[in-house]
């Protein structure tokens, strides 16, 4: 029995890294489970930074597909992981989240039927013009065994034809990873670097192209730099935001730092006043946390953050940014527990159901 783990971009690392601890233990041999890092993300901070400080076994293959256009991207996984896929001969690949390598992996193994199981299936924004929207529904589409972490999910599979019996509802691999590392971050009081006080600045990640590489960028920033006049705000910021941002000049309350690792993140967000986002992980991460999110999106495909209480869509208008300092005087209910199956458990359950839809490990 070998089973093949295909990781890509940073989020990748965190849903799968209690799934990969899990299968190594629960496979005969611990060896027959490969991991493969196509290359999606390939700054250090994004992507080896997690081998360190999640424990996640070292990549037996590098792809070192690097960046390019969706087509370009996806091409260059799909050309170098079918001559790996034809080496080790799995009898499973296992695909995590939406980003392009999960929808070339699933692409490869289909057409060398192969069974492929989706962590994070049945997620949607209902939005096409995001590519990891297509990249969801057409894996989700190819896959044998579909994991869901949260109730609406199964509600989307169901309606696009996906037999039930192929849904598993396992709860969320990225709170399990969270959860792992919640005493080592807790105490590291990563503000304190910025000379930030805990609970007193907003913190704010961008890389969406809608957001970052057009012509909305210069509005984000000059909304940063006037909420910045309540509170500190810290901006850790992805390569390609920071080549966008360039050379201009900014407030000295507007703190521009390099992307931090994921310990160093959790900490930065457990101890904001709030969290300004367009990523989907920091969505969850925060609801978990109980920390206030704002999301510069128009739709979002974890509706659970919403229901929550803890996340509040702001649209794709960065003058809305200005909206924050009233909204969080008028207070929000934090949830007095994670939503269902949030619990550090998803990975364990996950095996599981691989154990019995017969697929030969260890019980």
């Amino acid at each position: 029995m070998k089973v093949v783990s295909i990781v890509g971009a940073r989020p990748n690392f965190v849903k799968m890294a209690p799934v990969a601890a899990e299968l190594r233990a629960r496979l005969e041999d611990p060896g027959d489970h490969v991991l493969v890092h196509t290359g999606q993300h390939y700054d250090p901070l994004l992507s080896e930074i997690f081998v360190q400080e999640l424990g996640f076994q070292p990549p037996d293959h590098m792809l070192g597909v690097g960046s390019g256009s969706h087509a370009v991207q996806t091409a260059r996984v799909m050309e170098r992981l079918e001559p790996v896929l034809l080496d080790e001969r799995p009898d499973l690949i296992v695909v995590p989240g939406d980003v392009n390598s999960t929808l070339a992996a699933a692409l490869v193994a289909a057409k060398l039927h192969i069974p492929i199981a989706h962590v994070e299936s049945g997620l949607r924004s209902f939005d096409r013009e995001m590519p990891e929207e297509i990249n969801r529904l057409l894996t989700d589409q190819l896959a044998s065994e579909l994991f869901v972490h949260s109730e609406e999910a199964i509600d989307n599979l169901l309606r696009e034809g996906i037999d039930a019996e192929r849904i598993h509802f396992v709860g969320n691999t990225m709170i399990d990873s969270l959860v792992a590392v919640r005493e080592r971050f807790e105490g590291l009081a990563v503000s304190e670097r910025f000379g930030l006080a805990a609970g007193e600045y907003v913190l704010v990640t961008l890389h969406r192209p809608a957001l970052v590489d057009g012509p909305l960028l210069p509005v984000v920033l000059d909304e940063l730099e006037r909420l910045a006049e309540h509170w500190p705000v810290l901006l850790p910021a992805h390569p390609r935001t920071r080549k966008m941002i360039g050379e201009r000049a900014l407030s000295e309350r507007l703190i521009l730092t390099e992307p931090v690792g994921y310990l160093e993140f959790l900490s930065l967000q457990a101890d904001a006043r709030a969290v300004l986002t367009d990523s989907g992980g920091v969505q969850e991460e925060t609801t978990f946390l109980g920390v206030p999110c704002f999301t510069l999106r128009s739709t979002t495909e974890r509706p659970v953050t919403i229901t929550a209480g803890t996340n509040l869509l702001l649209g794709l208008e960065p003058e809305r940014i200005a909206d924050i300092p009233a909204l969080l005087a008028q207070g929000r209910d934090v949830p007095e527990d994670p939503p269902p199956l949030w619990d550090g458990r998803a990975a364990e359950r996950l095996v599981e159901v691989l154990i019995s839809s017969g697929v030969a490990l260890r019980s």
